[in-house]
């Protein structure tokens, strides 16, 4: 990964949370799976709108993970996909409105990597989840997700539209988070800085 931002290359601390929040196509996916891939060997994304297999594929072409250390909540596919068909490592849940059957395939799949020693989460995307639930239930939800992360000495990633939603969801979603990371788009092209609570903001970087 060299040539890329510190923000992008350093891996995140053992129980770290961060939230990449922006405008649409200002490379939040992309910031989510690099933080994802420089901390750890082994991925658990939890996915409202992308299918298990671009997931592993576009981990692939950024990180060169084979499959097998990608599991993936697929929220976003069918069951019967056929790149899915066999592998427990794919758990599906038929549509991101169900959150109790999320959790439970997330655990499900959190019980299959325990024993490997660098695991990071991905939660993509949180917009998603606020086109059924309140902000008030998608933050219920991100403390139990985020406690069983840091339970397990894991990192996670998450992402949110930053223009999709007021300033007090934002407010409400930032605060589980250890950090926000912001992209934006400019005349010269993608650039990124990070956040935290007490900190001032880094400078803007392009990636």
């Amino acid at each position: 990964m060299s040539g890329l931002p510190a923000l992008l290359s350093e891996p995140l601390s053992p129980g770290e949370s961060l939230l990449v929040s922006g405008p649409p196509m200002t490379g939040k996916y992309t910031v989510m799976l690099r933080l994802l891939a420089a901390t750890a060997d082994d991925l658990i994304v939890v996915s409202t709108d992308t299918q298990a297999a671009t997931i592993r594929r576009d981990v692939h072409e950024l990180a060169g993970f084979p499959s097998e250390s990608v599991g993936v909540v697929d929220c976003a596919g069918s069951a019967g996909d056929a790149d899915a068909d066999g592998d427990d490592l794919v758990r599906h849940v038929g549509s991101p409105e169900n959150l109790t059957q999320l959790g439970i395939q997330f655990t499900t799949l959190t019980e299959q990597f325990e024993d490997r020693e660098h695991v990071a989460v991905g939660l993509s995307s949180l917009s998603t989840l606020l086109m059924y639930w309140d902000a008030q239930r998608v933050y219920q939800f991100l403390r139990v997700f985020l406690d069983r992360v840091e339970d397990l000495s894991w990192s996670c990633v998450s992402v949110v539209g930053s223009t999709m939603h007021d300033e007090q969801t934002l407010h409400t979603l930032y605060d589980p988070f250890d950090a926000i990371i912001e992209t934006r788009e400019t005349d010269d092209g993608r650039e990124l800085r990070r956040r935290g609570r007490l900190d001032a903001p880094t400078d803007w970087e392009a990636f």
